[in-house]
């Protein structure tokens, strides 16, 4: 076996059982990932400088596929109704069969950390096939410095094996992907899928797993924070504008997908940025299509034309197109990863009824309630058999990473909003004069005109009226903002029509929190709309 690049000698493969490799390449840089992805014919150099690779027939997470290792630790922690279990025997036998499957192969390692607070960051060695991957996730990650990974010890393992096909009978899976969490010893196993996305969330996950046992609030969401250090916080699942949104040239951005809520006040969980490119433009994203245009950038599944140009309007091969990069490519990124205690909490939401208002401000307990629902559409691509938008209750704007009970990151999250006295809002990136395929999506420029007066303060001085089927507060009238599309229903031709979509959003909200009814109190509980259902 032969060795390249810096790694720590005493932590090597063996130790943890990968033998009989033909070559191992250690933190690699950019440049040198980049002549291995290239050699090995995995992707191609784009015009600008990226690199385009594609992830074949999955071009999205697969979340039917991913089993958490249900033992004595895990037993009474996890939220089993949501996660799929695997017994310890059955991943036993796929991390075996998956080191004997390695042997031979090159195999590319990066040493990483997972949030930019050390005192609660985490030790991640993450062992691929792919020299792309490896790439990615050297992105995606925080990176020790060289002299740092000289004495590097991993805390957690990631091995990710995309030409391992998994036998469902033997592993204890569902078919042929699979992605395998012991989060009692720290190791995740992904195999059958090329999409590099999955690596970044098994990290993601396990941190929502271990952090609420030290008083961190682990959230899937973006922050920044201004001038005046008034960090904002937007929560929301792929699709609904956390990467878009928190990306604005008057800010400062801390990260766009994952972070901490400790002591200190808010850190980043990574040290990239992972950005849905279908239909982006200079114009309405300069910061994010300025990124796809460098040296060090990933491309997924995007279109090129025959002088290697990107086309970005083409969703041919799927609608979840992507960007992965360093944060810093963004001109105006954190170099900490941290900031203080938020001011405001934004909940986005794509809303593909076309019921909800642009924006509203919601109570404390309005907050919880909506937190708790986590309401959104899951976007075209983001997820495997996904190809138009579709209502979904997404509990804490990202159940799919969330293996604890929701009301654990709930309890979190409703003493840090009491105690730093934080601002809630209810954001609508979604639909408008119409559901989905009769209106058509929020303007961007009157979303960015709401928050921003959301996040200066001068939007609590606006009047208000109370929302009719969500009792939360919706602004009259803001400077710069098309009046009409503060009051959803005059957006539609019919009235009527609206009528009747909102009284069934709203009894979908009530059915679905029902299975909360037991674990919040009566505030939370009657937060939401009033209906037959939630009267019973």
């Amino acid at each position: 076996m032969r060795e390249f690049g810096l790694r720590n000698s005493a932590f090597g493969c063996e130790t943890f059982g990968l033998k009989g490799l033909k070559s191992v390449y250690w933190n690699l840089t950019e440049a040198e990932l980049y002549e291995h992805a290239i050699r090995n014919g995995e992707a191609q150099i784009v015009a600008g400088g990226a690199l385009c690779a594609e992830t074949g027939i999955h071009t999205g997470r697969s979340p039917k596929d991913k089993f958490i290792v249900r033992d004595a630790e895990t037993e009474n922690s996890i939220w089993w109704d949501n996660s799929g279990a695997m017994s310890p025997e059955s991943f036993d036998i796929l991390l075996t069969d998956m080191l004997a499957h390695a042997e031979g192969m090159e195999l590319y390692v990066q040493d990483l950390y997972g949030g930019a607070d050390p005192a609660h960051r985490l030790n991640v060695r993450v062992y691929d096939e792919l020299a792309w991957h490896n790439h990615f996730i050297r992105n995606m990650l925080l990176r020790p410095s060289r002299d740092d990974l000289k004495s590097f010890e991993a805390e957690m393992t990631v091995i990710d094996l995309p030409s391992f096909k998994a036998d469902p009978e033997r592993h204890g899976c569902r078919s042929e992907t699979v992605i395998a969490c012991d989060l009692t010893n720290k190791i995740v196993l992904i195999a059958g899928t090329a999409y590099a996305g999955e690596m970044k969330k098994s990290v993601f996950s396990m941190l929502n797993y271990l952090l609420p046992e030290v008083g961190v609030m682990p959230m899937h969401c973006s922050a920044n924070i201004g001038d005046d250090d008034d960090t904002a916080v937007f929560f929301g699942l792929s699709g609904t504008g956390k990467t878009t949104l928190s990306a604005d040239p008057a800010r400062t951005l801390i990260g766009d997908d994952e972070h901490g809520w400790g002591p200190s006040g808010i850190f980043n969980f990574e040290g990239g940025c992972y950005a849905k490119t279908i239909r982006l433009s200079e114009e309405a994203e300069p910061e994010i299509f300025a990124t796809t245009q460098r040296f060090g950038t990933i491309l997924e599944n995007v279109v090129l034309d025959d002088m290697r140009v990107p086309d970005f309007d083409d969703g041919s091969k799927t609608e979840n197109t992507r960007c992965c990069y360093p944060i810093h490519f963004i001109p105006n990124a954190s170099e900490t990863g941290r900031a203080a205690h938020p001011k405001n909490i934004i909940m986005l939401t794509a809303d593909a009824f076309g019921v909800l208002p642009p924006i509203a401000k919601l109570t404390d307990a309005q907050a919880m309630y909506h937190f708790l629902s986590g309401y959104t559409a899951k976007v075209a691509g983001t997820e495997r058999g996904v190809t138009e938008p579709q209502a979904t209750f997404s509990t804490c704007f990202g159940a799919p990473f969330m293996p604890r009970h929701p009301s654990v990151y709930g309890a979190l999250l409703k003493d840090l909003i009491r105690e730093h006295n934080v601002n809630c809002w209810l954001v609508n990136t979604g639909w408008t004069g119409g559901a989905y395929g009769v209106g058509h999506r929020m303007p961007i420029k009157e979303t960015r005109a709401l928050l921003r007066a959301a996040l200066d303060g001068s939007l609590n001085t606006h009047e208000f009226r109370t929302d009719s089927n969500f009792g939360f507060m919706v602004p009259v009238a803001v400077s710069g903002v098309d009046t009409s599309i503060l009051d959803p229903r005059s957006t539609w031709s019919d009235p009527a029509e609206y009528d009747m979509q909102a009284a069934k959003l709203v009894d979908m909200f009530a059915a679905n929190f029902q299975i909360f009814q037991e674990h919040v109190d009566d505030l939370v509980l009657n937060a939401g709309p009033i209906t037959k259902i939630a009267a019973e």
